[in-house]
């Protein structure tokens, strides 16, 4: 019938979504931006020019349509590209038509008014640094270099592609600093603002492009299970209280034929790291681990050791069965 609209079927609806959300100059801007790192809103504001309340505006039109994400750091609000499945034909459309065009005089001022956000964030990343590096500096001192300890790492980890890799408690992000560039995806995951700002600058500067960094809490990670190949525990299974219940939750992520390294002490009695450094246990014993492993599922190497200084370095390797987990969720809960 003359007049009538025609029926919109999901995928013409979610195309339509995706057209009328990126025709407006700004946030093509904005998706350019967020092609070169995740930014907050102010920064997007500091980079554009703009109100932070307009950029807002703009971001929300992005994010309904599934073109960008948000991500909650504290008193932050981070933003990164939506999911590769749709980001990636869009992205591929847009260099297509713009490919034979000289450059864009807005795009060559937002890089570099980018550069200045990356050289404001490279500032504060230093001045957390110097304000604990005393602290780490103390710690490090008790045991075998971290070259060491890092090489050990990637001989841990070097018999198998690294896949989707998942780094809790990532820090200054120096795993992924180290493993992401084999990676077909990295993410790491922090509880600290602080923190996260530090891998942000540090992962930059490294030349780390696409990695994903997020908030969140080791005993209920933000991540869906199976979302992993390989996860990794570097020198923080000692700040948790309940350890059983972390390992639980790290091996919830991981795929079939997946692989859970956790990097630790083995048990001492320096009481001052739990009395001035917040460290809940000083440190494992081989058995301990060996039993959340396989309350997790997973079944362990055998381990690798690292003697030198006062704090021996353990490194404790699980793997999921390659088939489908025979344990249920039910008992796996019930063991954590």
């Amino acid at each position: 019938m003359a007049g009538r609209p025609l029926h919109e079927s999901p995928a013409m609806k979610r195309a339509l979504d995706i057209f009328r959300a990126v025709a407006d100059p700004t946030r093509l801007r904005i998706l350019a931006l967020l092609r070169a790192m995740e930014l907050s809103v102010g920064e997007l504001a500091q980079v554009l020019g703009q109100s932070q309340p307009r950029v807002s505006r703009h971001v929300r039109i992005l994010a309904d349509a599934g073109l960008a994400e948000r991500r909650k750091e504290g008193s932050w609000v981070f933003l990164g590209l939506g999911p590769a499945r749709d980001m990636e034909p869009l992205l591929a459309a847009i260099d297509a038509w713009t490919a034979d065009e000289p450059g864009d005089p807005w795009a060559v001022a937002d890089m570099a008014r980018l550069a200045a956000v990356r050289a404001d964030r490279a500032a504060a990343a230093e001045d957390y640094f110097e304000a604990h590096a005393a602290e780490w500096d103390a710690i490090r001192s008790l045991h075998v270099a971290e070259s060491e300890v890092e090489a050990a790492i990637a001989l841990a980890l070097g018999g198998a592609p690294i896949g989707r890799l998942v780094d809790i408690g990532t820090g200054t992000g120096r795993m992924i600093e180290l493993f992401g560039v084999d990676a077909e995806s990295a993410l790491g995951i922090d509880r600290s603002p602080g923190m996260l700002r530090m891998a942000r600058s540090k992962l930059a500067q490294a030349g780390l492009t696409g990695v994903e960094l997020r908030q969140g809490d080791m005993y209920a990670l933000p991540l869906a299970t199976g979302s992993a190949d390989v996860v990794i525990l570097h020198q923080v299974l000692h700040y948790a209280q309940q350890p059983a219940a972390a390992i639980a939750e790290a091996a919830r992520l991981l795929a079939p034929g997946g692989r859970l390294l956790i990097v630790d002490f083995a048990p001492h009695d320096r009481e001052e790291l739990r009395a001035g450094n917040a460290h809940a246990r000083l440190g494992f014993a081989d058995e301990q681990i060996a039993q959340w492993y396989a309350a997790a599922g997973l079944t362990s190497d055998p381990p690798a050791e690292l003697r030198g200084g006062e704090l021996t370095v353990k490194l404790w390797l699980g793997h999921r069965a390659a088939e489908a987990d025979e344990v249920s969720p039910r008992r796996r809960a019930g063991a954590a």
